[in-house]
C-alpha cells in the first residue's frame, strides 16, 4: 500500500494568469495514479499545518514572521519569480505538515512509501529567504524533525534545478546527507560538484551536476556510481526524496532529456538506498507540462506498487554520461568520501 498525501482541497496559493506553479499541477500529478491504475493501492491522507516548532528547526523566526505577515496583508511579488496571495501562508503550513504527515503515516506502518503532493514546492527555500516559487522547504522540515529525533536521513534531490535551499539548511549539518543530480548551469547557479558541505559535514553533499540535453542514462550513472555508493557509506534511517519532474523533455523551464521511464528507474534506485520498506517519502518539487507530470507520477507510483505502467520508455544518448566523473574528482581533491 502506498500513502498519498495531499492539499489539494485546501490549496489557497494563488499565483496568477500564466504562472508556471499553479493549482492544476497537483490535479496532473494526482491524475496520474489513475493513469496507473493503481487506485486500489493508495490510500489517501489529509494533512496538517506544520508548527513553529517544525518550522524553526529550519527557517529564522524572523523570516516565518515577515512571510506570514507578507501573505495575510495581501501578498504580491516576493521576487521575479515567486508569488504569494493572502492564501498562500495556509497553504505553504500544509505542505510543509504534509511532508510530516506523511512519515508519521510510515511509521504506523501504514504503507511501503508514501507520495505528498503539495504546493509550493520547498526546495529552494533557504533558512531566512524565498526564492523560486518556494516559500517553505518542505522536505527539510521532515528532515530536521527527523534528525532531532536522531534519525539520519538521506535527502535525495532530481528536481532539474538545484535544490540550494537544502543544501544550505543542511551545509553543515552532519545527521542529513545531501545529494542532487540537475541541470548545470541553470537557475539558482548553485550545485557545482566541488560543493561537498561544511567543515563538521564534508562529504554528506554530494551534487551530479548534467548538461543541457543530457538523457536518463546520464542520470542513472550518477546513481549508480556516485549517489548509491554514498547513500550505502551513510546508512540512512530514512529517505526522503525531493521529487520534482522539470527534468521530463516536455518541461518548458530546462533541457533535461528525461521520460516518465526513467523516472520510474530514479525510483527504483532509491528504492535500493533506503533501510527497508516504509522509509521512503517523494515529496513533489517541479515538473510544470501537465502531461508529463501526470505520467511521471503514475510510473514513479506504479514502480513502486510493484505494477507494470511504463507510458514512455527509459532514454539514453544525450551528453553527460561520465558527469560523475567531475564529483568524484571533486572529493578526490579534498581526500574526502562521500556520505562518509
Amino acid at each position: 500500500m502506498l500513502v498519498v498525501v495531499t492539499d489539494e482541497p485546501a490549496d489557497r496559493h494563488v499565483t496568477g494568469p500564466g504562472h508556471p506553479e499553479r493549482p492544476d499541477r497537483l490535479r496532473a500529478a494526482l491524475s496520474g495514479i489513475e493513469s496507473a491504475g493503481i487506485s486500489d493501492a493508495v490510500v489517501h491522507l489529509d494533512p496538517r499545518p506544520a508548527t513553529d516548532t517544525e518550522l524553526q528547526r529550519v527557517h529564522c523566526t524572523s523570516y516565518l514572521e515577515a512571510v506570514r505577515t507578507f501573505c495575510v496583508t495581501g501578498g504580491g511579488q516576493l521576487d521575479p519569480d515567486t508569488v504569494a496571495s493572502p492564501g498562500s501562508w495556509d497553504t505553504a503550513l500544509l505542505a510543509a505538515g504534509s511532508a510530516l504527515v506523511a512519515v508519521e503515516a510510515l511509521r504506523r506502518g501504514e504503507g511501503s512509501a508514501a507520495f505528498v503532493a503539495s504546493r509550493p514546492p520547498g526546495h529552494h527555500a533557504t533558512a531566512d529567504q524565498a526564492m523560486g516559487f518556494c516559500l517553505l522547504n518542505n522536505v527539510a522540515v521532515a528532515a530536521a524533525a527527523l534528525a532531532a529525533e536522531g534519525e539520519r536521513v538521506l535527502v535525495v534531490d532530481w528536481d532539474v534545478h538545484h535544490g540550494n535551499g537544502t543544501q544550505d539548511i543542511f551545509w553543515d549539518d552532519p545527521r542529513v546527507l545531501y545529494e542532487s543530480v540537475h541541470q548545470w548551469p541553470l537557475y539558482p547557479g548553485t550545485g557545482r560538484a566541488v560543493e561537498t558541505g561544511g567543515p563538521s559535514a564534508s562529504g554528506a553533499t554530494v551534487n551530479v551536476p548534467l548538461p543541457g540535453g543530457a538523457t536518463g542514462d546520464a542520470a542513472l550513472a550518477a546513481f549508480d556510481e556516485v549517489l548509491l555508493p554514498a547513500a550505502e557509506r551513510f546508512h540512512p534511517d530514512w529517505v526522503l526524496v525531493s521529487a520534482g519532474f522539470d527534468a521530463h523533455r516536455r518541461d518548458h523551464l530546462a533541457d533535461l532529456e528525461w521520460s516518465a521511464g526513467d523516472f520510474a528507474d530514479l525510483a527504483a534506485r532509491v528504492g535500493e538506498m533506503a533501510p527497508g520498506p516504509g522509509r521512503t517519502v517523494f515529496v513533489l518539487e517541479g515538473g510544470y507540462d501537465a502531461q508529463a507530470l501526470q505520467l511521471s507520477v503514475g510510473s514513479v507510483l506504479a514502480r513502486l506498487a510493484g505494477v507494470a505502467f511504463r507510458p514512455e520508455p527509459a532514454t539514453s544518448g544525450g551528453p553527460g554520461r561520465d558527469a560523475f566523473s567531475a564529483a568524484r574528482r571533486a572529493f578526490d581533491q579534498l581526500g574526502v568520501v562521500p556520505g562518509a
